[in-house]
């Protein structure tokens, strides 16, 4: 369980979140809205990377305002950036092993690979440089967070930078992750495809929450706003 209660965000004079209260124990949960609404900043806040100004998170009954990253980490939770972090010398496998704490095998680590798309006799040994590509980097930080089986997996945005090939494989991955992750996923996006196979979706604008249902309600709002907002242009 996922609690927000009046987190605000401010730097200097201007506000990026403004009293966001939310409270979520669904499985896929979508964040969406403009952008400059406060979306990466309030995933950021719940993973540790930003503290509020006010306002508390509530995780699993328990605040976790004050808790640093690792100890958000070791209580379930995992963040994937839009653009993952490559870690030169450190190679595919290595990174799993951390993920899996030495609780899985190598066939199981070669396993989750499949599941994302990519061949373990070919990406196990590769390092995390600059030789992977955008999609392959997205797809093995997936696999990571899929690795780790944590209680609250984010992403922020992860179709951001990759190609259509990527893309339409990544909504396939994420299908596959909701369907055999035992957690929740709470995932940034602007695409429709993604916001598609939502339980349940945010729309966040001007650092505030203007709707929070499920799916199908919130897309009929926003295509109401998007509609009122062509006539008035």
């Amino acid at each position: 369980m996922l609690e927000l209660k009046h987190i605000s965000y401010v730097v200097g004079d201007k506000v990026i979140l403004n009293d966001v209260n939310l409270k979520t124990d669904d499985r896929f949960v979508a964040i969406t809205g403009p952008n400059g609404s406060g979306k990466s900043t309030l995933v950021k806040i719940i993973m540790g990377l930003i503290t509020p100004t006010a306002g508390q998170v509530i995780f699993n009954g328990e605040d976790i305002t004050g808790d640093p990253i690792n100890v958000r980490a070791d209580k379930g939770i995992s963040f994937a950036f839009q653009q993952p972090v490559r870690f030169k010398g450190l190679r595919v496998g290595d990174l799993l092993k951390l993920a899996y704490r030495g609780e899985k095998n190598v066939v199981e680590a070669c396993e989750i690979l499949r599941d994302v798309g990519l061949d373990p006799r070919l990406y196990r040994d590769r390092e995390l440089n600059d030789t992977l590509s955008g999609g392959e980097m997205k797809r093995i930080e997936i696999a990571m967070a899929a690795a780790r089986g944590s209680a609250l997996s984010l992403f922020d945005e992860p179709e951001a930078g990759i190609d259509l090939w990527s893309f339409q494989s990544l909504i396939r991955i994420f299908e596959a992750l909701y369907a055999k992750t035992a957690g929740s996923i709470l995932i940034i996006s602007h695409q429709e495809r993604i916001l598609n196979i939502a339980d349940k979706i945010i729309y966040l604008k001007n650092g505030t929450v203007e709707c929070f249902d499920e799916r199908d309600a919130v897309l009929s709002y926003i295509a109401a706003v998007q509609k009122k907002e062509a006539q008035r242009a």
